[in-house]
């Protein structure tokens, strides 16, 4: 059992940002730290890379600068636990230093298909709709291009691990990591939740031999123990456990308190998602995994806008020149001052309507998708396309939550949003209207940082259950109700005009696909 002086040291490392962040078992943050960083460094076109060794000196700095404030609190933490972003990989040499920069998760570059799929698989793959998936996730597999274009560094290659495996190496020494970090183009067997066998589906996409794979651990389960290198460079006490977690998305739906599946998660961040957590693993979209939970042996259901509130920077960029410079004189946010500029306008913004599909797609939507606004008028203003931005957001998770339900059965009665989003009172009650469902912050932001902890505590044993852990560690934040005026005027906006956007206009984005090579055909 618990008692009232135990803290859980929490590490998340962003994509914009790597936080240090301790945790009581009541789930409040006794102590934080937060060091901004580069995400990437550029070498071509779409390449997006960083030094593994810069990930880890980020970390290092901000522990250090965690203890050097936090006194007595240091010697009461009694286990640490990890979160990242997601498919960030790295490739070490047989004495553990990398052979080459990690390539991001934001990494665009494409390789040519290998022996998979060969030309009899491609036409059966054309024949239920996933040729196009399946050789546009070979094309993206870092692996792959690492295999063709520098087979000197694949030969050399002694781990080939997450950005999660790599700092569990840093901080244990040991070669190990969560299944609830595995999401990648790396052959991991998803509904089985460990890696794949060589007759599976997604080792033959992705043919990493399993000597260079980390062993796999459940979430709760001991990854390694704090080495002594590793304490004298970040400050954490010699020996503590390092518990397994998950990475940063499935973080997020624990520390949010989503442990049902009458519960959804909406993360509002530079990758938009929705989703539900299950114990029985579902596939919304065919042939698309649902990833490991921060739970064990359950499964999360994900739908994914990949440029989501990237959207948000995309505006204050292009259309927010004002609202910048005023924030950098009164030292508010300029997403503040958006919130007051479109806090009168209506719902529906006019009729302007917004799909956000700055980024292709895969199967929701297809490949040649773009972004489009429709219903302009001499009456718009950037603050309706300001509100159509986050409108067209909570349209396109609102169709990815319908399309979850449909596939599992099982209706959601409410609504919890994380992410940087979720700051905005504006897009909280937007979500609320667009969804008509009570829609929740959680107690904290940090809830990613709090899922990583959740899972330490269970591991610990200060819980006995993650039904236990959660109501003692996580609460609901401020609620937002639907307003019936609103959610009548968006019910209609929704199913007569967003929901037949894309199939009319889905002929238009492919000739423009045509005519001007991009996205690029697979």
């Amino acid at each position: 059992m618990k008692t009232s002086d135990e803290l859980i040291l929490s590490i998340d490392f962003g994509t914009q940002s790597v936080r240090a962040v301790i945790f009581d078992l009541s789930g409040n943050i006794t102590r934080l730290a937060r060091t901004e960083i580069e995400p990437y460094f550029s070498v071509g076109p779409g390449m997006a890379e960083q030094h593994p060794e810069y990930f880890r000196d980020r970390m290092f700095e901000t522990l250090r600068k965690l203890f050097s404030e936090a006194g007595s609190e240091r010697e009461r933490i009694k286990a640490v636990s990890i979160t990242t972003q997601r498919s960030t990989l790295v490739n070490l040499d047989k004495d553990g230093n990398s052979l080459r920069p990690a390539i991001s998760w934001l990494d665009q570059r494409q390789t040519a298909p290998g022996k998979y799929p060969g030309k009899l698989m491609q036409l059966a793959l054309r024949v239920v709709g996933m040729r196009e998936s399946v050789v546009y996730s070979v094309k993206n597999g870092e692996c792959n291009w690492i295999m063709q274009h520098t087979p000197e560094i694949w030969q050399r290659t002694d781990k080939y691990l997450l950005l999660s495996g790599y700092l569990t190496f840093v901080l244990t020494g040991e070669f190990s990591d969560s299944i609830g970090c595995t999401v990648g183009y790396v052959p991991f067997d998803f509904k089985k939740q460990e890696w794949a066998s060589e007759s599976h589906m997604n080792f033959k996409m992705f043919p990493v031999e399993r000597e260079k794979l980390p062993r796999l651990v459940k979430p709760a389960g001991i990854l390694g123990y704090i080495s002594k290198d590793a304490s004298e460079k970040s400050g954490i006490p010699q020996g503590l456990p390092l518990i397994a977690s998950a990475a940063d998305k499935a973080c997020e739906v624990l520390g949010s308190g989503v442990i049902s599946p009458d519960v959804a998660c909406l993360s509002y961040g530079t990758t938009s998602t929705v989703q539900t957590t299950h114990r029985k693993y579902f596939e919304v979209i065919p042939f698309f995994p649902a990833y490991p939970s921060a739970i064990p042996d359950h499964y999360n259901t994900e739908i994914m806008i990949f440029r989501g509130y990237w959207m948000i920077n995309w505006f204050k960029k292009e259309f927010g020149l004002k609202e910048t410079q005023i924030a950098e004189k009164t030292g508010r946010s300029p997403e503040e001052l958006f919130d007051e500029m479109i806090s009168t306008i209506p719902a529906g913004s006019m009729g302007l309507t917004l799909q956000p599909y700055w980024s292709p797609g895969l199967k929701t939507p297809g490949t040649e998708a773009k972004g489009a606004i429709i219903g302009f008028g001499d009456v718009h203003t950037r603050a309706h396309i300001y509100r159509a931005i986050l409108e067209g957001l909570a349209y396109s998770l609102r169709e990815g939550l319908e399309r979850t339900v449909k596939r599992t059965g099982i209706g959601v009665r409410k609504i919890i949003v994380s992410g940087g989003g979720s700051q905005s009172n504006q897009a909280m009650q937007i979500t609320a209207d667009i969804f008509n469902m009570a829609t929740f912050k959680p107690h904290i932001y940090e809830t990613s940082s709090l899922g990583a902890a959740i899972n330490a505590a269970v591991g610990m044993k200060f819980y006995s259950d993650y039904d236990s852990a959660v109501s003692a560690m996580t609460r609901q934040g401020e609620e937002f109700l639907p307003d019936s005026r609103n959610v009548e005027i968006y019910n209609e906006l929704y199913s007569k005009v967003y929901s037949r956007m894309y199939r009319h206009l889905q002929p238009l984005y492919s000739q423009i696909r045509n005519i001007t090579g991009y996205p690029q055909k697979i």
